[in-house]
């Protein structure tokens, strides 16, 4: 390749990655400007906004804002619907239409649609395209087009620790009771027990748990470890961090997190070593003698070595 050509697919390489990352930070740039919280509401006027609750960026057809209440601590995903009324600027009176307990989830792409009351208890979570109404079309009249009849309408109600499926449709008139879960794909209607799960369209009872029996059918898998409720986010940020070594010894340090740490035997005690009593500087012990059998002399601080008894000093 000609060097001027290379030059010139390394600058639009280098165009094209400048482009792409400017893009990149500035959509994050909106996604974070125009998120909405009761700290920034911008346009929309909610009956009220919980603390720590946030619409993502870009979202979907709001209206009716005035007859919704989001309870604190919400999760509202991109491109989410929330419409109260048949259509905008309708008055639709004091009470609510659409009612988000605290720690709601809504997933991405999902349509909350009401007319007259739809209600989440707390810490209802919903996978993307989740569909709730409580407004329906009609066909009693099979000369008139259904999109021309008046629409039917009942009350909708999901209880608390509710999770609904991805593509999970709950038509008007559904109560759901406590922690219930709904299938991906399900249509709901009509009352469904607390602690069941519900599957199919229409959707039915597949298993339920009560007090006296437990889970029936019995659960295939065992329950996961559950997170201490003290547990802070730090706390999991620092553990996403260890290796599978680190947590392993942190479980084993831990007896009521972790398995227990086998007991290490106990060593043998050492008998005390006993005192040398055959050296020349030990009590008793005869004095050294040379080859005559006279008393050998002493090495003196100064002496030097092979001079027995000779001051070093005094040696030539």
């Amino acid at each position: 390749m000609p060097r001027n050509e290379n030059l010139f697919s390394s600058l639009a390489a280098w165009r094209r990655r400048t482009v792409a990352r400017l893009i990149q930070n500035g959509w994050r740039w909106l996604q974070f400007a125009g998120a909405v919280s009761a700290e920034h509401p911008g346009r929309y006027r909610f009956g009220s906004i919980g603390e720590g609750t946030r619409l993502a960026f870009p979202q979907g057809t709001i209206f009716g804002e005035q007859a919704i209440r989001m309870g604190g601590c919400c999760i509202i995903a991109e491109q989410v619907t929330l419409t109260a009324g048949i259509m905008p600027d309708l008055e639709l009176g004091p009470d609510p239409v659409i009612q988000l307990g605290d720690g709601v989830v809504l997933g991405r792409g999902s349509h909350v649609v009401a007319m007259h009351s739809v209600v989440f208890g707390n810490d209802v979570f919903c996978g993307p395209g989740v569909y709730v109404t409580d407004t329906n079309h009609s066909f009693d009249d099979p000369h008139e087009p259904i999109g021309r009849q008046w629409p039917r309408h009942a009350p909708v109600e999901i209880g608390s620790g509710s999770w609904l499926g991805t593509g999970a449709v709950i038509l008007p008139g559904a109560r759901l009771g406590r922690n219930v879960v709904v299938a991906a794909g399900s249509v709901v209607r009509g009352e469904v027990p607390d602690h069941s799960v519900v599957a199919g369209a229409p959707a039915k009872v597949v298993r339920r748990w009560t007090q006296e029996d437990g889970w029936q059918p019995p659960l295939r898998t065992p329950a996961p470890a559950a997170l201490p409720r003290d547990v802070t986010a730090g706390q999991l940020l620092a553990l996403a961090e260890l290796d599978e070594e680190e947590l392993e010894r942190l479980a084993a340090a831990d007896p009521q997190d972790g398995p227990e740490r086998p007991e290490r035997p106990e060593r043998p005690e050492r008998p005390e070593r006993p005192e040398r009593q055959d050296g020349p500087g030990a009590p008793g012990a005869p004095a050294p003698q040379d080859a005559t059998g006279a008393p050998a002399p002493q090495r003196g601080p100064g002496a030097r070595a092979g001079t027995p008894g000779v001051p070093a000093e005094h040696l030539p």
